[in-house]
């Protein structure tokens, strides 16, 4: 009796570790931005056991990181200068991009948020923006997240001078 009760202690007390799983990996990852040239950038999620990249031919203007989505992930927002299909001129905009399984994914590759987009910044899980209107006034706002792309959340500021904007955007 004596014996099969240390044998359970023994087996029990001895150290293993368990395989990370793909998402404990994934979680492990962390995103950079690297710039071959003016017009290229590569997204990079680098972990220990590798590297995934995400190809930008685009001029970028802001890169930051955070849980967009809410899902406890970190993810990446890039700005970048491009023209798009509905929108032809070339402007500002936000690509989103998430870490699925230690790759790069596309979350969203957005045209536009609300006005002519200036600026953006992560704040409290909130992309703030800065935008110019038509008649060359400045706003300042919040979007979250919604399942498929950007809600609007509310106005910092509306009709103000680039200064006032400015002072506001990066309270």
């Amino acid at each position: 009796m004596t014996k099969g009760i240390l044998t359970t202690f023994l087996l029990f007390s001895m150290p293993f570790v368990l395989p990370a799983t793909a998402e404990e990996k994934a979680d492990s990852a962390v995103f950079s931005l690297r710039q071959v040239n003016d017009t290229l950038h590569f997204l990079e999620l680098r972990s220990k056991e590798q590297v995934n990249k995400w190809r930008l031919p685009y001029p970028v203007y802001q890169f930051q990181t955070g849980d967009v989505d809410g899902d406890g992930k970190t993810d990446a927002m890039v700005g970048v200068i491009k023209s798009t299909r509905y929108f032809p001129e070339k402007a500002r905009r936000l690509f989103i991009f998430k870490n699925y399984e230690g790759h790069v994914r596309a979350l969203w590759l957005g045209s536009r948020l609300g006005g002519i987009l200036q600026d953006f910044r992560y704040v409290n899980g909130l992309i703030r923006s800065l935008e110019t209107t038509t008649d060359n006034r400045y706003v300042v706002a919040e979007y979250q997240w919604e399942h498929f792309g950007m809600g609007f959340v509310r106005f910092l500021a509306k009709n103000v001078s680039r200064e006032k904007a400015l002072q506001i955007f990066n309270q």
